[in-house]
Order: C-alpha cells, then sequence, then structure tokens
C-alpha cells in the first residue's frame, strides 16, 4: 500500500467510527492489520471484537446492563486507538518524511535515554552550572555541562514527539516532571512542547490527561503552553474526545470556577489572529515597509537627542507636517496599533533569519530563549550572568517569540566581536540608559511575564515552526484550519457562555470577517441574553454578507430594545431599499430625516426610493433640497435630470444634463440620458452627436446596446415609437 492508500484506508475507518458503526469498522480494521501482521494489535483487536459480541449478546437476550453504554464508548475508543497505531506502521514503512524516519531510528535505537534517565540529567544542570560559576576559567566543564543538558532535553524531544502512546510507566514518569522541584522552568517548557507535537501527529488520552494535569500547575510558562497545547488537540479530534468521559470529566471540573473558559478563550482569540498573520506580512511587504523606505532619508534628517547642545536638539516644527504627509506617521500607528493587540507583526522581519543551523534540530524551535543555552553563552560570551543590556533586552522583550529571539542573536553574532562590543558598550552609556532604570526593567519583565503575553509569543513560535521549518510542508499545518473551538463538543459548555462569544464575535467583527460574526452573535441571541448592541452588529453582519431579511430582523430587535437610535434606523432602511421594499425604506429613512434634517444621505435616499416607486415629483423636492443645500453635486444633478425627464419636463432636464456634459467626468448613462432628452424634444442631429459619445465612453458596441434597450420601455412611454430605437442605435455609430 502507498501513503494514499493507507490514509484513505484509515479514514473509511474513522468515518465509521464517527458514525458509530463499530462492526464495519471492525471489520475494515482486520482487513488493514492483515498488511502489518502485528500481533499485538491483532490481540487487542480480537479483544474488542470479543467484548463487544458478548455485549450484543447480552442485548439481544434483554439483559439490563448499567454499563453497556460506557463499554460501548470505550470499545469505540479502542478500536481508533488501533487503527491510529496501524496506520503509523503503514506509514513507517512507506513515508520518507522526517517524521517516519525519526519514528523508524526511535524503534530501532529503542531510545538511548528513558524520560526518567533524561529528568535526573535535568534536574542536576543548576547545580552543574553554579559549580561552573565557581570555576570560571574552566570552559570545558562549561561546554560539557551545557552539551549534556541540551542532549538530554534534544533526546527527551525527539522520544516524546516520536512516541505515539505512552504505556502507563511512560506516563507515570511524565507526571514525575510535573512534581519536580529541581527541573528547570524551561525544560518543562520544552517538554510540553514535544508532548503537543506528538498529539498533533496522534491521538493519546494519557498525553491529553497530562496536558490538563499541566494546566493545573503553578509554572505560569508550562501552564500557558500546555492550554495552547490542549486547544490545538480538543479542535485536532473534536469528535473523538466524546469517546473518554473521564477526560470531558475533568475538563469541566478545571473550569468549575470559570478560569479555565476565560484563559481558553483568550487563546482561542490568539490562535485566530495568527491566522490573519499572512495579511499582516503582505501589508508589511507592500505598504509599511516600502514606505518607511522611501522616506529613510527624511528619518535620517531629524535628530533624535544625540547632539550635545541642548538647542541642536529642539524638533523642527516644520517635519510634524512632512512626516504627517509622507504617510509614513499612519503606517508606524498602523504597525504599533497591530503590535499592541498581539498581531504577528515580526513574521515578515524574522522569516528570513531562521536558517541558521539551531534551527536545524526540531527541538530548539521550541526552546524558551535561555542565557544559558549553548549558543548564547557562544554569542554574549560565557560570562552571561553578568549585566548585558542588549541580553536583558532580548530576554525581557514581551514582543518578540521565543524564535526569533534567537534568530537576533546569531544575527548579532555575524558583527565582528570588536564592533558588537563597540556597539553594547554605546548602548549601555547612551540608549539603554534610561531603558534599564530599574524601575522601567521591572515593567518590562512584569509585561512579558503576563499569561497573555506568554501565550501569545508561544503562538508565534509554533507558528514559525509550521511554517518555516525544513520540514514543514511534510506535516499538517494546523494553522490552514478552520479554528471554531466554541464548536467543540467537551468545549461547548464551556465557551458557549455569552461573555466568551461576544469576545470570540466582536474579534471577527473588527477583522471584518462578517459571516463567522454573524453565526456567533445569533448563537448569543438564541440564549436570550442580547442586547441592542449585539443585534445591531448581528444586523450589520448580515447586511454585509447580503442577507437583508435577516438584517431587517436583527436591527428590528435592536430597534426594540433602543428605540429611536438613529444609525439603527438608518441601516433599516438601507436594507429594506436593498431588499426593493420601497415603502419601508421610505417610512424609516423619514424617521431618520426627523432626526437629521440636513443630512444629506437621507434626502437623497428618500429621493431615490421615491423615484423607485414612480413618485416623481415627490423625489424632485428632496433633491431641489439637496441641490440648495450644495448646489455643485453631480450626482443631485443626475437625479433631478433624469426625474425631470420623465415627469416631461424636458426644458429643465435639458439644463442639469448641460451642466453635467460640461463637468469634468461625464459617464457614458449621462451622454445617453441627455441624448433621451434631446430626442424626446425632436431634435434628432444633437440626440445622434449624444449617443455617439456615449457609444464612445462604453468599452464595446455590444455594451451600448444593452445599455440603450434598459431605456427601451422609458422611451416608449416618453411617446418613442419602438421601430425607431433600433434605427436610432444604428445611426449613433
Amino acid at each position: 500500500m502507498n501513503k494514499q492508500d493507507i490514509h484513505e484506508a484509515y479514514q473509511s475507518i474513522a468515518g465509521l467510527l464517527k458514525q458509530r458503526r463499530l462492526k464495519e469498522a471492525h471489520l475494515q480494521l482486520h482487513a488493514l492489520l492483515a498488511t502489518c501482521a502485528d500481533y499485538t494489535l491483532q490481540s487487542r483487536l480480537e479483544q474488542a471484537e470479543t467484548a463487544y459480541g458478548y455485549m450484543l449478546q447480552y442485548m439481544r437476550q434483554g439483559s439490563e446492563d448499567p454499563s453497556r453504554h460506557g463499554l460501548y464508548l470505550q470499545l469505540c475508543a479502542e478500536t481508533w486507538e488501533i487503527a491510529d497505531q496501524v496506520c503509523l506502521l503503514l506509514l513507517d514503512g512507506v513515508d520518507t518524511g522526517y517524521y517516519h524516519s525519526l519514528r523508524r531510528t526511535h524503534k530501532q535505537v529503542k531510545s538511548l535515554r528513558t524520560m526518567e534517565e533524561c529528568l535526573h540529567t535535568l534536574e542536576a544542570f543548576d547545580d552543574e552550572m553554579a559549580l561552573c560559576q565557581l570555576m570560571p576559567n574552566d570552559r570545558k566543564m562549561l561546554d560539557s555541562t551545557l552539551a549534556r543538558h541540551e542532549s538530554a532535553n534534544k533526546d527527551l524531544f525527539l522520544n516524546t514527539w516520536a512516541n505515539s502512546c505512552w504505556t502507563t510507566g511512560e506516563a507515570q514518569q511524565a507526571d514525575a516532571y510535573l512534581h519536580s522541584e529541581q527541573l528547570p522552568s524551561n525544560d518543562l517548557c520544552l517538554f510540553v512542547s514535544a508532548v503537543t507535537l506528538s498529539l498533533l501527529a496522534c491521538f493519546d488520552p494519557r498525553k491529553v490527561k497530562w496536558m490538563m494535569d499541566t494546566c493545573q500547575t503553578a509554572n505560569t510558562y508550562a501552564v500557558q503552553r500546555a492550554l495552547v497545547g490542549l486547544a490545538l488537540t480538543l479542535h485536532r479530534y473534536s469528535v473523538r474526545l466524546s469517546l473518554y468521559p473521564a477526560l470531558t470529566a475533568q475538563l469541566a471540573l478545571m473550569d468549575e470556577d470559570g478560569k479555565l473558559g476565560k484563559s481558553m478563550n483568550r487563546i482561542y482569540i490568539q490562535l485566530l489572529r495568527s491566522q490573519d498573520t499572512e495579511n499582516i506580512n503582505r501589508k508589511m511587504q507592500e505598504e509599511i515597509l516600502p514606505e518607511m523606505m522611501k522616506n529613510v532619508e527624511f528619518m535620517r534628517n531629524m535628530k533624535f537627542g544625540f547632539e550635545e547642545s541642548s538647542e541642536d536638539n529642539d524638533w523642527n516644527p516644520d517635519w510634524e507636517k512632512t512626516f504627517e504627509e509622507s504617510g509614513l506617521n499612519d503606517k508606524i500607528r498602523e504597525m504599533n496599533d497591530l503590535q499592541m493587540e498581539g498581531s504577528d507583526v515580526y513574521m515578515s522581519t524574522f522569516s528570513q533569519l531562521k536558517k541558521y543551523p539551531f534551527f536545524n534540530e526540531v527541538s530548539n524551535w521550541f526552546y524558551p530563549f535561555d542565557r544559558k543555552h549553548s549558543t548564547i553563552v557562544q554569542t554574549f560570551g560565557k560570562e552571561t550572568n553578568v549585566n548585558n543590556p542588549m541580553l536583558d533586552l532580548l530576554l525581557q522583550s514581551g514582543f518578540l517569540c521565543n524564535s526569533d529571539k534567537y534568530s537576533m542573536a546569531f544575527t548579532l553574532n555575524q558583527i565582528p566581536q570588536v564592533q558588537r562590543n563597540l556597539m553594547f558598550n554605546q548602548m549601555t552609556s547612551q540608549n539603554l540608559e534610561d531603558l534599564l532604570e530599574s524601575e522601567r526593567m521591572e515593567g518590562l519583565k512584569q509585561y512579558a511575564a503576563r499569561p497573555e503575553v506568554i501565550s501569545n509569543q508561544y503562538i508565534h513560535d509554533l507558528y514559525r515552526f509550521f511554517k518555516l521549518n525544513l520540514r514543514c510542508k511534510e506535516m499538517h499545518d494546523i494553522f490552514q484550519d478552520t479554528i471554531a473551538l466554541h464548536l467543540v463538543s467537551p468545549l461547548a459548555s464551556i465557551l458557549g457562555k455569552s461573555e466568551l462569544l461576544r469576545e470570540v464575535a466582536d474579534f471577527h467583527f473588527k477583522k471584518e470577517h462578517y459571516a463567522e460574526a454573524a453565526k456567533l452573535y445569533g448563537q448569543i441571541a438564541a440564549t436570550g441574553q442580547a442586547d441592542a448592541d449585539i443585534y445591531q452588529k448581528s444586523g450589520y453582519c448580515l447586511q454585509k454578507e447580503k442577507r437583508y431579511v435577516e438584517a431587517i430582523n436583527a436591527y428590528l430587535k435592536a430597534d426594540m430594545l433602543k428605540p429611536d437610535h438613529v444609525w439603527t434606523i438608518r441601516h433599516l432602511a438601507t436594507c429594506y431599499r436593498q431588499s426593493h421594499d420601497f415603502e419601508h425604506a421610505i417610512e424609516y429613512y423619514r424617521k431618520a430625516e426627523s432626526i437629521q434634517p440636513d443630512n444629506r444621505n437621507i434626502l437623497f435616499h428618500i429621493g431615490s426610493c421615491m423615484a423607485e416607486l414612480n413618485r416623481y415629483e415627490e423625489a424632485l423636492q428632496y433633491f431641489f433640497r439637496l441641490d440648495l443645500m450644495d448646489n455643485d453635486n453631480i450626482k443631485t444633478w443626475r437625479a433631478i435630470a433624469w426625474c425631470s425627464f420623465v415627469c416631461g419636463k424636458d426644458e429643465q432636464a435639458a439644463k442639469y444634463y448641460n451642466k453635467i456634459l460640461v463637468c469634468s467626468a461625464p459617464l457614458a448613462t449621462d451622454y445617453l440620458n441627455a441624448g433621451h432628452v434631446a430626442w424626446k424634444r425632436g431634435n434628432i442631429p444633437q440626440a445622434v452627436s449624444l449617443y455617439a459619445q456615449a457609444a464612445q465612453k462604453c468599452d464595446n458596441r455590444n455594451d451600448f446596446f444593452n445599455l440603450f434597450a434598459k431605456d427601451k420601455d422609458i422611451l416608449i412611454r416618453m411617446g418613442i415609437h419602438a421601430e425607431d430605437i433600433s434605427l436610432m442605435i444604428d445611426l449613433s455609430e
């Protein structure tokens, strides 16, 4: 079997299990198992079939079995887990990608170190580093300590990723990492990432439970990583989690105080925001960076406070105007706004800096930025615990993710040592002097330690791994999925609270994802907890989706809860107009007019709706009011000219079309309508000339013919013979 055959067979079995067609799933799984000859899995499947057979037999006999439902779920879960392992075993034999190569190596070597052995090595690291500090001149000891520590982390990461299913003993060893007081925080964080990757490759209930347990530890950094990993796992296996009542019960218990729901909802929004990164990259590359490059010379001429004389430091007031007019100020402000809301504005910058050898190791994509990492020691020197302003700034930054911090460190390492030392010294004495004041540095630390900042930066690390690592094409990119955690069955009751749904809906609304926002606002409304604001936003989303009838219903509810709100009234009128219900549109436009009597858009739309109802005389009254308010508006002139024409006021129509045709950019329809007026008044030569100019404005002859044909009925009502229309079209060539 090739990869496609294996995947299709697995998906067929999974589809049957989703439909709870267990007997058919067993038959297909038997056929698949026959191709890999794994006797352990074969025995597990036979035991599951036997148990299922007994269950059916008891049911046929009418025997009461209170544990039947639980056992059925257990058998479905067991069958699915067997299918997972069969699929992976078969893929190991044919897939040449990195992950399956790793699994083959893992099976051959049988892991040089167990999790327990790795834990002992990692727990000893801090003591060993303290010893190295006592002998600062012994570089070999330092290098050996760092190498031993990083080798243990690498082994632990790869073995965990390759291990698709923990045994009971392995799960107990993993629990020891959560209870260890000597394990460095960074190492636990890396382990959480390894478990996450393993879960994304293959479902394992023991790892899911371990993730849930990690979420309840005191280590904020590990907790945030575990929450992100749990969110991605629940998304990926949304259907499957219902087969594990113990896991869903533990999840519900974790949200007993509502904190899990708030944290998970925040991460949900951060994951959604990360999916907009490509658009931000495009904006950075095509708009913001080019605009900044255009203004480099201008920026060079600005004074930033490096001069000794305070008089030379004064900001030239002329620069402010130049800065504003350049458009650069708006671009920088936009970038700052994106950054402050947590958007990934640095992906485009750092995507080119992931080719360092450091990133050839998968585990390094997830290791927290650490001054004790060998690569940082090599870059900044072995005295990494001594205050180094650049290193401190990197460590405390809450805006760069860990992966980008390493990239920046390696880029700095490309600068010759002498120049780098000079730069650091200058930064110490000048640029960073204020920033590194204890109070400001403490503020940076507090910001970087916020749970929402930690989880957001970790998501950025994950995003870079799935988009930029050398083997990313071989992996399922979870950021390409449609993520809707509020629909995942184990999370539905947790994230389905109206206040949490509203946060997600408002995010989609702000990002102009109107279809998604409309669904969420509708879900909130269904709970009976919607206010006028919810119905207004729901109506607006539906209106943007051109679902005008549904939008009207939402706006009417908003109008009931918050009567006489001009915004709601105007949008109701617009939706009625778009639905061609012009009578109701006029009703609401007039309500809006009573609140804003001088609003030109409202007056114009009232006139337009009256014209649609052939109430041209009334329409003209509104259009003339507009002309008095703004006597140089070509849009108003067009409305007056047309209504005058269909009302039989030919002289008035001609007057306004003449005004239109002398403006800078008349349209093809302007020449066409002016031709209609001239023809009706009997001026055939002028009509032919105007029609010819209209034809020239059209892209082709067919477009002109279609444009003319739309007015055929009106021309006939105006007294033009139907037979003459075709002749006039030919005359206009």
